[in-house]
């Protein structure tokens, strides 16, 4: 039985596609997760330059309400921007901002086929030789997007450029107002985090640099070889201090249970690996600010969550799953950071 989306989604292909002849999409299916996307996969069809063709595609449409609001031109001008650099990324295809065609805002990528994104797979048993070659190669793009230059790759037309000094208060001020909007009870433990947060300000950022801002074990594809071949998600990409990226990853809800950050390696080797590529040096007192920030980060995002299957707005499982499962672990979590 074919999905409701696909002779529309075909139709729209054809506005950008005039050359092409006999426009079919196939197979197209819901891809689990996608909590601020709806994803799909599907096979695009068509004859052009005397040959049939088949693509294998991925659409990313917003649902009515999502786990993370963000701007989907931000997260597509991120993936264009590093393509055919040194971190990996899908080729992105077409952007719509409106909902004209598919009733929300979505964009179209090619997909990356073969390959595994899973954490729970990756700590399965079978991936065991090549662990720490997947460690090497997660912090060496990290510290790569951290290299790169935000105005070269004209990403400053999409997101705002804050003053150096300025990027930690940015942060704080816009994921404690998602818990003074979203909170559905109350969270006396990222309260008090917040407190301290903001009594103890970080350094100015050492550059302003792209922060990905969900870069973790479970958001890049691997192979069996422990080759990354593509960086994902990319819908809460800023400008920002890139310590902030290497908080994020070091949240412990990311150790999947294994004691390692991202499940992958001690703290102090991922550190050396993302200096060396990066150029830069994680200031102690910096990065624990950092990774207390994103314990908070990752308790609003489960807040959010919860108040938007609250609302109705969103009723998918993936809405209160997170908040349901995580919203303990990362208040442990930030307690064991608080010390």
């Amino acid at each position: 039985m074919s999905h409701p989306l696909e002779p529309r989604v075909a139709a729209y292909i054809a506005t950008r596609m005039p050359d092409a002849s006999g426009i079919v999409v196939a197979n197209l299916q819901r891809i689990s997760g996608g909590a601020s996307r709806e994803t799909y996969r599907f096979r695009l069809i068509y004859a052009q330059g005397g040959r049939t063709h088949d693509r294998r595609l991925i659409l990313r449409r917003d649902p009515p309400a999502s786990l993370i609001d963000t701007e989907r031109r931000v997260e597509f001008e991120a993936y264009r921007a590093f393509a055919g650099s040194a971190v990996p990324v899908p080729k992105m295809l077409w952007l719509e901002e409106t909902g004209a065609a598919l009733d929300h805002p979505f964009f179209i990528a090619e997909e990356i086929e073969g390959f595994q994104a899973s954490p729970q797979v990756l700590f399965a048993g079978g991936y065991e030789a090549v662990l720490r070659r997947v460690a090497e190669r997660k912090w060496t793009i990290l510290g790569e997007i951290a290299r790169a230059d935000p105005m070269a790759l004209g990403l400053h037309r999409w997101m705002a450029a804050p003053a150096v000094d300025a990027c930690w208060r940015r942060e704080l001020d816009h994921w404690e107002a998602i818990f003074d909007r979203s909170e559905a009870e109350p969270q006396p433990i990222a309260r008090a985090a917040i407190r301290w947060l903001r009594a103890n300000p970080p350094p100015p950022a050492r550059k302003l640099c792209v922060v990905h801002g969900d870069y973790r074990t479970g958001n890049f594809l691997y192979d069996e070889a422990g080759e990354i071949h593509a960086v994902l998600d990319w819908e809460m990409a800023h400008l920002g201090d890139p310590l902030e990226d290497l908080g994020w990853g070091f949240n412990p809800i990311w150790q999947f249970g294994r004691g390692l950050e991202g499940g992958l390696l001690p703290r102090d080797q991922a550190i050396a690996i993302w200096e060396q590529a990066s150029g830069l040096v994680a200031d102690p007192a910096a990065l624990h600010w950092w990774t207390l920030f994103n314990c908070v980060k990752g308790q609003g995002i489960w807040v959010g969550s919860a108040r938007a299957f609250i609302d109705g707005g969103n009723r998918e499982p993936i809405m209160i799953y997170p908040a349901w499962w995580l919203t303990n672990a990362q208040d442990r979590a930030i307690l064991k950071v608080m010390g």
